[in-house]
């Protein structure tokens, strides 16, 4: 199998880097693993992209999450156009934005009301200061190795131009841990305003974790014991795992959540969502954007909701996803490698275990790259709805050319 060639890429990469602060920034800059990557597309239909040096990609990032019925969707794009012939960003809010959030309110199991902006991190920051507004409280708990967004308190510490005074009021435990739970709410009595996490864990660099049996209900209890505010950041999983939320796939009921990637399959959109008991302190938080009005986006969303009922597409891509994760374990260990998925299988993560410094499954994920299988190796995956059956026999084709060439 021949391999790509990404020469116009890194051409154009360097002409980048003169106009553009390392040229590629935040997480796309973070892909930049080998040289043989591609780095600019030229256009994109469905479940593939092609990139400006005209090579073809079975793509299984899907933007990060966004795309989950696929990229150029008819009819949310339909939708989206409509609503720009009419206006966009006006100077009044468009009724699309009431529709918009009747249909969460609908959908959303726990959802009584919805508040839009851009970014997930947007959202996510809001949950915290709706928390920190219902109760008084300063203290905000948090997952190790969790990610909510870009905010100073959200990174790591000693994160570039955070300062200590950022993380004074976090407080983060591991996850899975309900004794790390149970004792940080010993050690700050009365002073957590709100937990946040993702409904199950996935770092980057890390298999992906779901929760244990019991994990969540003794996580709900011990939050509505102490009035602490339950926050899940479904930015990335979103309709993914289940379309009513995911905490009903897990089986719990949080009191926000946030959303925000595959909520307008790619239209630059994100939502809080949340409970009758925290409407006023919602009301109560100042935020808001220039754009978070936009009406287009919300008009996408509406439309890309709509079909993701109609098709019940968590079911159809996690069905999708197991047939790639059981073929590609098959395929690894038809040519001598040990192939672990973890997570769901609407985002699986996927980890060669032959090795301890992951050497191999760089190696590995670089040569399915360069024969037309976009994968990353410190993320998880996404699975789309425009995925299909020839997808997955193409992509097992070339994960086992990969792993041929890999032992010759």
């Amino acid at each position: 199998m021949d391999t790509y060639d990404f020469s116009s890429s890194r051409a154009l990469f360097e002409r980048a880097g003169r106009v553009i602060p390392g040229g590629i920034y935040g997480h796309y800059g973070l892909a930049m693993i080998t040289p043989e990557t591609p780095l600019y597309f030229s256009k994109a239909e469905g479940s593939h992209f092609v990139d400006v040096d005209g090579n073809r990609f079975i793509d299984y990032m899907c933007a990060y999450g966004p795309s989950i019925l696929g990229y150029n969707h008819p009819v949310v794009d339909a939708a989206a156009r409509e609503q720009v012939n009419r206006g966009n960003t006006v100077t009044l809010s468009s009724p699309v934005m009431v529709e918009l959030a009747e249909k969460l309110v609908e959908l959303i199991t726990i959802a009584d009301w919805a508040f839009f902006a851009k970014n997930g991190g947007d959202v996510t920051n809001l949950a915290t200061l709706v928390a920190r507004a219902a109760t008084g409280r300063k203290k905000i708990l948090k997952i190790n190795g969790g990610y909510h967004g870009v905010a100073p308190w959200m990174q790591e510490p000693e994160s570039g131009g955070t300062v200590d005074e950022d993380f004074a009021n976090i407080i983060s435990i591991d996850w899975n841990s309900t004794s790390q739970l149970e004792q940080a709410i010993s050690d700050h009595k009365g002073l957590i305003a709100g937990f946040i996490s993702s409904p199950y864990h996935h770092p980057v660099f890390q298999d992906n974790v779901l929760p244990e049996e019991g994990y969540w209900a003794a996580v709900e209890k011990l939050c509505r014991r102490e009035g602490i505010v339950l926050i899940v950041d479904d930015v990335r999983a979103g309709f993914r795992i289940d379309l009513r939320g995911s905490n009903e796939f897990f089986g719990f009921k949080p009191d926000l959540i946030c959303l925000g990637k595959a909520l307008a399959n790619g239209y630059p959109i994100s939502a809080l969502v949340g409970t009758d008991a925290l409407r006023e302190a919602v009301q109560g938080v100042f935020c808001t954007g220039t754009m978070y009005f936009g009406s287009a986006p919300m008009a996408a969303a509406l439309a890309n909701i709509t079909e993701l009922m109609k098709n019940d597409a968590a079911a159809l891509i996690n069905q999708t996803g197991r047939k790639l994760a059981d073929g590609l374990t098959k395929v690894a260990a038809d040519n001598g490698f040990d192939l672990k998925v973890s997570g769901p299988y609407s985002m699986p993560y996927l980890r060669i275990t032959n090795d301890d410094d992951m050497t191999l499954h760089f190696d590995w994920i670089a040569r399915c790259v360069e024969r037309g299988a976009y994968f990353l190796p410190y993320h998880n995956h996404f699975i789309s709805a425009a995925h299909t059956d020839a997808d997955i026999e193409e992509t097992l084709g070339i994960a086992n050319d990969a792993f041929q060439s890999m032992k010759q």
